[in-house]
């Protein structure tokens, strides 16, 4: 049975119900799990060690005050947030036999945001291989244990604005090879039927080591805590992770190298498709606890002192939806290739262009700012189009390459599209009172340059959008 853990706002203590109270630490829940129940059954126990007498009054007072007080300041009722996350990715997700509480990154997001909204968490582990499958089966409204935005997990639901940025790295046992003898190895030398690569089964980090090292012995793991023990028992060649839990993973590892990163990953929360007021809510937090200093404080609580890009500024977040919203045009692609429809309709890109309008006016309704001018709005919304048909284009000079069925353009892709466009519509509004980043053709060209887009197409999104600070300066000029 699942458990409920409350969090009570301005409280030292959670309650879970039908159990005792027990006090809360800075990132956990009172859910105690066995690590070993984490692979096979999954299930939350609880710490049944005895507390001090001055720790259950003062946890037996909060819980007197919740029961007279059910509901909050402002009159709505104390909700529960189901979240989905693993325990086994540092540094997002993080639970051990010696500490089997949650903790980790996400957790403590997760924490401040129920903390200053008010809402009850109920933690649901999963494994990775059912990650999708449980998501589409509503076990959750939001995962949060270091997710990868991808374009097949857009389609089912809606990322936030991106928590932190990292990249597939490959670790290997040096042992053996005498660097002056031995050429520089290379992520090629891996790409032979004889190497074994152990990596996390069903994660993201499966998904881009089976592309990247097709030759290979892929090795999935359903436990990611013992991927680093294949490589450790000589079992594997190497072992896939991320520059995130690479540094987790090499502590203590002798004799061992990395190599990469391949790929650019972003790290975000991802929310049930129909729940847009959440979500909404959700970023706009984000946005103002990057702006306050507090992610930067739990990302630095996490991952150490080294300097890492601030994801939930507006600039990042919007250029980082609008590649989200390019990843998904291969997808499109194939749809259209699949149904015989044409790489270009005019009709359907003016309603894109008007329904942008429309959301971007209703946006800054929301946060009581002025819009930038219609004509800006658009512009930037026609050179995202123009990028989009330009990936398709290119994705239909090849072979098919994924099963288009899968992703139906009416009923899957649009409405993906649109969930994209209402968030980056939020983040347009947000510019307004921002100056414009000196180096802003360089922050387009870097989030985007996975996807292959020309010079004048680049030069084209880096013009429409330093138009979006000017206009919306003047317009909320007195």
């Amino acid at each position: 049975m699942r458990r409920v853990h409350t969090l009570i706002p301005g409280s030292p203590c959670r309650v879970a119900q039908g159990r005792r109270i027990e006090p809360a630490t800075r990132a956990t829940s009172c859910a105690q799990r066995d690590v070993k129940s984490i692979v096979s059954k999954r299930r939350i126990s609880f710490d049944a060690r005895k507390r001090s007498v001055h720790s259950t009054l003062a946890c037996l007072l909060a819980v007197l005050i919740a029961i007279a007080r059910p509901a909050l300041a402002d009159g709505a009722p104390v909700q529960v947030l189901r979240i989905g996350t693993s325990g086994d990715y540092a540094p997002f997700s993080i639970a051990t036999d010696a500490e089997p509480a949650f903790r980790g990154l996400d957790i403590a997001v997760a924490e401040a945001f129920a903390h200053e909204h008010g809402y009850t968490i109920e933690w649901v582990p999963f494994v990775w291989r059912d990650l999708s499958t449980d998501f589409k089966a509503g076990r959750f409204d939001v995962v949060m244990s270091g997710v990868t935005v991808r374009a097949d997990r857009s389609a089912l639901g809606r990322f936030s604005v991106p928590v932190m940025n990292s990249g597939a790295v490959l670790i290997y046992r040096t042992q053996g090879l005498d660097p002056e003898q031995t050429p520089a190895v290379t992520l090629g030398d891996f790409n032979q039927a004889r190497m074994r690569i152990a990596v996390n089964q069903g994660g993201h980090l499966e998904w881009v080591t089976r592309a990247h090292f097709q030759h290979a012995t892929i090795m999935p793991i359903a436990d990611n805590g013992e991927v680093r023990q294949q490589l450790i028992d000589g079992h594997a060649d190497a072992i896939v992770t991320d520059t995130l839990e690479a540094p987790h993973w090499l502590h203590g590892l002798t004799r061992a190298a990395l190599l990469g990163p391949w790929t650019q990953d972003r790290k975000a929360y991802w929310f049930r498709s129909e729940l847009a007021d959440l979500a909404r809510r959700f970023d706009a937090w984000m946005l103002a606890r990057e702006a306050d200093g507090t992610l930067a404080n739990l990302r630095r609580e996490a991952v150490g002192n080294q300097r890492h890009l601030t994801t939930a500024e507006p600039v990042n977040a919007l250029l980082a939806a609008m590649d989200e919203r390019l990843t998904l045009m291969p997808w499109v692609a194939e749809s259209k290739r699949a149904g015989g429809i044409a790489i270009e309709d005019l009709e359907q890109e003016q309603r894109v262009l008007e329904v942008a309008v429309r959301k971007v006016n209703a946006a800054a309704d929301r946060r009581r700012r002025e819009p930038p001018t219609a004509l800006a709005v658009r512009d930037f919304y026609r050179a995202q189009i123009t990028a989009a048909k330009h990936i398709q284009r290119a994705t239909l000079v090849h072979e098919i390459t994924m099963t288009a069925t899968a992703a139906d353009l009416s009923s899957v892709l649009r409405p993906a599209l649109m969930r994209i466009g209402e968030r980056i519509a939020e983040l347009v509004v947000t510019l307004g009172r921002l100056h414009e980043p000196a180096d802003l053709a360089q922050y387009v060209s870097l989030a985007v340059h996975e996807r292959g887009l020309s010079s004048p197409i680049v030069s084209e999104l880096t013009r429409t959008m330093a138009a979006l600070f000017s206009t919306a300066r003047v317009q909320a000029s007195p």
